[in-house]
């Protein structure tokens, strides 16, 4: 049997909540991110997980321990999509400069920051950790990083990701149908 990727988005944060791209700054979960954090742990517990990984950025591993795994392993690669000279900047606020962007547009990416092939490089490394685990694994992480990693997931090009809503403290859960074909399970509950 194949590896299931159970993959937690982070607790609302303050940029979060204002729809404003964070990456690097690390921000701590709200008042209310970290009840919602805390609400995840019942939905996790039961299960066996193979390996739990986490991003290095504070309000992940906040979320991991609310959600009760203190001990995650902290995976660089599972950090948040380098939004370069975005960071802290909204959508719209970027489209003043750049008419129709998006972090997904093909070859867009973020001014000085990650472009989806270097996404992608990176999430790669996250999927074949996840392929080589002997059972469910579980990771904490960001938005637009965990939608890049389940379009890897499903051997798709990072932008299949513009097509999966993420929202914070939720849980999805990607597998295999007939232990071949990789599928969404469960997404964005």
């Amino acid at each position: 049997m194949k590896a299931e990727l159970w993959m937690v988005r982070h607790g609302p944060t303050e940029w979060a909540r204002d729809g404003r791209h964070t990456s690097r700054t690390d921000l701590p979960l709200l008042t209310d991110g970290e009840d919602t954090a805390r609400e995840l742990a019942p939905r996790l517990t039961g299960c066996s997980f193979t390996l739990v990984l986490t991003s290095p950025r504070l309000r992940a591993r906040r979320t991991a321990e609310l959600a009760g795994f203190p001990d995650a392993e902290v995976e660089p690669d599972l950090a948040e999509w380098d939004y370069g000279a975005y960071e802290g900047l909204t959508t719209p606020q970027i489209r003043e400069e750049v008419p129709g962007w998006t972090i997904w547009s093909r070859g867009a990416g973020a001014a000085g920051g990650e472009t989806a092939d270097d996404v992608a490089a990176r999430l790669d490394r996250v999927v074949a950790r996840v392929r080589a685990a002997d059972g469910p694994v579980l990771v904490f992480g960001h938005g637009h990083a965990l939608r890049a990693l389940a379009a890897r997931f499903l051997d798709e090009p990072v932008r299949f990701g513009a097509r999966l809503a993420l929202d914070t403290a939720t849980l999805s859960v990607l597998g295999y149908e007939h232990d071949t074909d990789p599928v969404i399970a469960r997404w964005n509950a």
